[in-house]
């Protein structure tokens, strides 16, 4: 009897395999892959026409055309140079309204939209007219004027990556562990902010690579810029230079996902350990 007692006892404490309902698993959802077969082909047929326009020949001689080893190079610094103000000036902008002033966000979002509201003509030459000489010369006007496009998009990006966090505990948390708001920052709020950042930076790029108004007016050969003059004697090569800026546009989101996958999987999902990276400021 005590046997059997035991038995069931045992049973009972045993843990209980979770219930499989087969129902869900042999029903498809067939609509969600017709709207993702649609979408892909609505996106996919323009880049394979284009490809079978410009043909396999193209792409090798692009880089030797005249004046796209400039183009290129200058949309890269402009590309460099503008995430850089990007994030110095957003990151610190963003964390404050979530930590300070919570009631300003909403404020925030519609003056972040109006970059998207007000046309690029009209911001290119309200800059150019108060502009100094020395500004107007310079290319670093692109970039400035590169940061205020991008504000909208990197505002957006950020302000989901803090949304996902429990800033204030973070921060009340790692203040009472010894840690300063500049460890705070740097430790704590900026590598679980990774994959925003990641998408912040890959939004400008994208933004610098793609914008044509701007540079034309301000007369600098950027990377658009030169696909666009370029056009005019060789379409082949042209549609075939703007495949390739796809194609980096690309290889930026293939990181996001690579380095936020690879961050999952190694942090199970969990926020970076307070008491481990503030114990060295603790200890000093």
């Amino acid at each position: 009897m005590a046997a059997v007692a035991g038995q069931q006892l045992a049973g009972e404490l045993a843990p209980v395999p979770p219930r499989v309902r087969t129902g869900a698993i042999r029903r498809f959802p067939y609509w969600r892959w017709i709207i993702l077969i649609l979408a892909g082909l609505y996106f996919a047929l323009p880049l394979y026409a284009g490809f079978r326009f410009a043909g396999i020949s193209s792409f090798p001689s692009v880089a030797s055309q005249e004046g796209f080893s400039a183009a290129f190079t200058l949309s890269m610094q402009l590309a460099a140079i503008t995430t850089v103000l990007t994030l110095v000036l957003m990151v610190p902008t963003v964390i404050w309204v979530h930590l300070r002033l919570p009631k300003v966000r909403r404020i925030m979002e519609t003056i972040t939209i109006l970059p998207i509201v007000i046309p690029p003509v009209v911001l290119i030459l309200g800059v150019l007219e108060v502009s100094p000489a020395q500004l107007k010369a310079s290319a670093n006007l692109l970039a400035l004027l590169y940061v205020v496009l991008a504000m909208p998009f990197a505002y957006r990006a950020l302000d989901a990556g803090l949304r996902a966090l429990d800033l204030k505990t973070l921060v009340e948390a790692s203040n009472s562990l010894g840690g300063g708001m500049g460890t705070t920052l740097w430790r704590i709020i900026l590598p679980n902010l990774r994959t925003a950042l990641l998408s912040a930076t890959v939004l400008t790029v994208a933004l610098v690579l793609g914008e044509f108004t701007m540079a034309s007016l301000d007369q600098y050969q950027t990377f658009p810029v030169w696909i666009v003059a370029f056009d005019q004697t060789s379409g082949p090569v042209s549609t075939a230079a703007s495949l390739l800026a796809l194609f980096v546009t690309w290889l930026f989101l293939l990181l996001i996902v690579t380095v936020g996958g690879r961050r999952a999987r190694r942090t199970g999902g969990a926020q970076v350990d307070l008491i481990s990276v503030t114990r060295r400021d603790t200890v000093r």
